[in-house]
C-alpha cells in the first residue's frame, strides 16, 4: 500500500510564494513519474508539472516561468516551489505518483490534495 500526502498549501496575497510538499510512504522499491495537479471550484482537475525520476520535466503555459517542480529521490518527496502567485492559481492541488509493480506495470496513486488560496 501507498500513501501519498500533500503539505504547505495555505492563504497567500497576490505575488506572494508557496512552497508544496508531498510525501510518499510505503510498500515503495521506486518512483517513476511524479506530478502537480490543481483544481478549482467547478473546474475540471489539471496538470501543473511533471517530473520524471531522471528529473526532466514539464509545465502548464499558465505556470512556466513561476513554478518549479522538484524531487528527492531518496527521500521520496515531491515539491513544487510557487512563486508569483495570483488568483487563477487558487486551488486544490494534488499530487500524483507512479509506483511500480513489477518491471511491466506501475500503479498511480494520487494524495488527498491541500488548499492553495491566492487572495487580491
Amino acid at each position: 500500500q501507498v500513501h501519498l500526502e500533500e503539505s504547505g498549501g495555505g492563504l497567500v496575497q497576490v505575488g506572494g510564494s508557496l512552497r508544496l510538499s508531498c510525501t510518499a510512504s510505503g510498500d515503495i522499491f521506486k518512483v517513476n513519474d511524479m506530478a502537480w495537479y490543481r483544481q478549482a471550484p467547478e473546474n475540471e482537475r489539471d496538470l501543473v508539472a511533471t517530473i520524471a525520476c531522471d528529473g526532466s520535466t514539464n509545465y502548464a503555459d499558465s505556470v512556466k516561468g513561476r513554478f518549479t517542480i522538484s524531487r528527492d529521490n531518496a527521500k521520496n518527496m515531491l515539491y513544487l516551489q510557487m512563486n508569483s502567485l495570483a488568483p487563477e492559481d487558487t486551488a486544490t492541488y494534488y499530487c500524483t505518483a507512479d509506483v511500480p509493480v513489477n518491471q511491466n506495470y506501475a500503479l498511480n496513486y494520487w494524495g488527498q490534495g491541500t488548499q492553495v488560496t491566492v487572495s487580491s
